[in-house]
């Protein structure tokens, strides 16, 4: 195995970007090797100058954040000839809005580069020039209500943190990945609303098609979610039955084991809560997260910025590292690969730092990869590993979806449709929207017959992704280096919730809990109470991570021939989008806090109660205000006749309280739609808190095509969501079929093999194979 280079070497990427989607869409390309210049007005990009806590910079300091999202890139000040050779060199060039040049414009200027364009909602469609936020833009998204966070007496609550700007970047990254891989010379339109619908909703449109309801009509608590042991807060969650059936156990409550409805415990949740709760209370973290981990229900500490670096996993991982200009600490990157090595951070610029020694040598355009030729072996389940092989296939590979009948993919199981139903398995809209596309073959792994097809199965493929906890595959004698006897040049990404090592390898690990070990569960919630999980951004974050991994592997077999290893730990992916808040309390001593539906990049920024009922007939219809800008204040004031209101971000956070009332009574006083028309003519962003349901009728996203409706043999028509791109060479569509039966191309499959019909049969006498889950 040789020693290369980083997978992005030669690469020359010019950042015309402001904000965090940019700058950590870049952040990915530059940590696989790619020369990241950014372009910035005489004054800096404006991320030199933030601080999320506020710290005072001094004059000529960067704040930590830039200087985190800039490593290893190089700075020039925008001058127009400067520019338009560096875009005569570069192989990709990242956008958003600020750049004096349109993207548009950059593309048929320079038809050989990727142009990466990252706008709130697309490049084409009504609202292409509507104003928003990170905070407007969940509001839209359904992201903020849709998952019921919260309590129903309390306003619903944003997920902390602006991750919404952190996926998108990750997002892009990868958009950028493919179109260059594909030969280039393509206009990248990544929609930030479309990548917030990703993120933090679960295929709600799917949802009400398939089965003609909502995915919940009120918000409630996790069950049981985060509360407070003797010494810090800890969290405890339940995605399947038995896990239910455990944690009734554990606490000393067999008697709440409901056999024929499993998570009716949620429904009992204010009878329940508070006996949780109180045997929470008389016992330390250490005491509850042993014996929850003996009964392997998922578990974690409540991680934020003060005691993340100090978590005995990450420290035995080496999960954070020192900047290496200013020296505060870090995440590492989200993904470790194995021959196929990233690019050790380098120190942040200064500004204009290589203005006088950028290169400008016109570019050809490299020869692309096909996507229709790769061949995926899809070993995922539930969502986070799924949601990363689904690109592929909608891309044009072949993913081929590995289940077992005595295990099938859990959220097969997850549509609350009752085992009377008949295909029960079939209905499940979550699992039919991560799916559409791929193939599905049954293997009982666990049976030396189907062991043996499985490594006959791998010999045929160029990918293989898994997501079990490692010592799964350990225990089959499946990891990597096995892998690779069978397959020299396999791509084999595995997603452990944690890693493939440090104390926690082995913990059961969902989205929830990743959330609560990276900090994102800790900036979510109102300020009075105990933090709530997201119970979102853990799977989709750890999927479009693992496909940036996945990208920079490919990339690197293009170049060398050879295969790697992909470490994607799905918390290590949640570390870097909730960067923030290690690096503030590295850096600065500052703690940052959950803040309720407030947060640092605007003021006033809030949710408020409409006068309108919402679809269930509840006093329940809110709309998100949120003012990042003087001018956006100026046109606010003007709404709201209150021309004496001074200008200033400073008097603006200040008075944010007296600002609340005012639009609180204001809002109260309209229904949703006027309150949006009024203050979005003006230029103030606002949005409806959508019910994810409804998210096709968006006269946006329907304009964009981002679903497309797929006939199921099963379940009939519905509407699928895509992937937040569109790219200028295509696809036009993504669906090319829906999500497989279970076991439906086990002949096909079987047969490419070299297996005869009656060999089928016998694997299917034998159990190894089936068509419905065992009974």
């Amino acid at each position: 195995m040789t020693t290369a280079e980083p997978p992005l070497t030669g690469c020359l990427v010019v950042d015309l970007s402001t904000g965090i989607a940019g700058a950590y869409c870049t952040k990915i390309l530059a940590d696989g090797g790619a020369e990241v210049v950014k372009v910035e007005p005489p004054e800096g990009d404006p991320l030199r100058r933030w601080t999320a806590s506020g710290a005072d910079l001094g004059p000529g300091h960067d704040g930590a954040l830039f200087s985190f999202l800039a490593c290893s890139k190089k700075s020039v000040v925008r001058e127009p000839a400067l520019v338009r050779g560096l875009l005569e060199s570069a192989d990709v060039a990242v956008w958003s809005p600020g750049s004096p040049l349109s993207p548009q414009e950059i593309h048929r200027a320079h038809p050989h580069l990727v142009v990466t364009s990252i706008t709130p909602f697309g490049l084409e469609g009504p609202w292409k020039d509507r104003p928003a936020t990170e905070f407007t833009l969940q509001a839209w998204s359904g992201g903020i209500i849709g998952l019921g966070r919260g309590a129903p007496d309390r306003a619903p609550v944003c997920v902390g943190g602006q991750v919404g700007d952190w996926a998108s970047g990750a997002f892009a990254a990868a958009a950028t990945m493919v179109s260059r891989m594909r030969g280039g010379g393509e206009l990248v339109d990544l929609s930030m609303l479309e990548a917030h619908i990703l993120a933090l909703t679960y295929h709600p449109v799917t949802f009400w098609d398939m089965l003609d309801r909502p995915w919940q009509r009120t918000r409630r608590l996790n069950v049981p979610g985060v509360a407070a042991a003797k010494d810090g807060l800890v969290a405890l969650g339940c995605a399947t039955a038995q896990q239910f059936f455990d944690l009734c156990a554990m606490v000393g409550h067999p008697e709440w084991i409901d056999e024929e409805n499993p998570f009716s415990i949620i429904a009992r949740a204010g009878e329940v809560a508070p006996v949780i709760q109180e045997w929470i209370a008389g016992r330390t973290m250490a005491e509850i997260r042993e014996l929850a981990t003996a009964f392997r229900i998922p578990n974690s500490p409540v991680v934020n910025g003060s005691n993340a670096a100090a978590m005995d996993h990450f420290e035995a991982r080496g999960t954070f590292v020192r900047n290496p200009r200013d020296g505060f600490l870090q995440p590492g990157p989200p993904y470790r690969l194995g021959s196929a090595r990233l690019r050790p951070p380098g120190p942040a610029p200064r500004l204009g730092e290589h203005t006088e020694s950028s290169r400008t040598t016109p570019k050809v355009a490299d020869q692309g990869l096909s996507f229709s030729g790769l061949r995926v072996l899809d070993m995922t389940a539930f969502w986070a590993g799924p949601s990363c092989t689904h690109v592929l296939g909608m891309l044009g590979a072949e993913v081929i979806h590995l289940e077992s009948t005595a295990r099938p993919d859990g959220t097969r199981l997850i549509a609350g449709v009752p085992p009377s139903v008949d295909q029960w398995w079939e209905r499940s809209p979550i699992f039919a929207g991560l799916n559409t596309g791929k193939k599905s073959l049954t293997l009982n792994i666990q049976s030396e017959r189907g062991r043996e097809v499985l490594r006959e199965l791998i010999a045929t493929c160029d990918v293989i992704v898994e997501n079990y906890t490692p010592r799964v595959l350990d225990q089959l004698g499946l990891d990597y280096e096995a892998v690779r006897r069978i397959r020299p040049d396999a791509i084999v990404v595995r997603m452990p919730g944690f890693g493939l090592d440090g104390p926690w390898r082995d913990n059961a690990a969902f989205a929830f809990v990743i959330e609560d070990a990276a900090g994102l569960t800790w900036l979510t919630g109102h300020p009075d109470q105990n933090p709530v999980e997201p119970y979102s951004i853990g799977d989709p974050n750890a999927g479009v991570h693992a496909l940036n991994g996945l990208l920079l592997a490919l990339e690197h077999r293009r170049r060398t021939g050879e295969g790697t290893l992909v470490e994607a730990a799905m918390v290590d992916a949640a570390l870097n989008v909730a960067a923030e808040q290690v690096i503030e309390y590295s850096a600065y001593g500052a703690l940052l806090e959950r803040a309720g539906n407030r947060g640092p990049a605007a003021a006033p920024q809030n949710l408020y109660l409409t006068a309108d009922l919402d679809e269930f007939g509840a006093r329940d219809s809110w709309v998100a205000i949120a003012v990042a800008t003087d001018q956006q204040w100026e046109a606010l004031r003007a709404t709201l006749g209150r021309p004496e209101w001074p200008l200033g971000p400073d008097w603006r956070r200040a008075h944010q309280d007296d600002i609340d009332e005012h639009l609180s009574a204001w809002c109260g006083e309209r229904g949703a739609d006027e309150i949006v028309g009024s203050l979005w003519s003006a230029g103030v962003p606002v949005g409806k808190v959508l019910q994810p349901h409804r998210q096709a009728e968006l006269e946006q996203l329907r304009s964009r095509g981002f679903f497309e409706e797929v006939d199921h043999p099963v379940n009939g028509p519905a509407r699928y969501s895509t992937w937040p791109v569109r790219l200028s060479r295509g696809p036009d569509r993504h669906h090319v079929r829906p999500a497989p039966l279970l076991g439906e191309h086990n002949h096909e499959l079987l047969s490419q093999l070299g297996l005869t019909e009656q060999e089928i049969a016998a694997l299917e006498s034998e159990g190894v194979i089936g068509r419905a889950p065992a009974r």
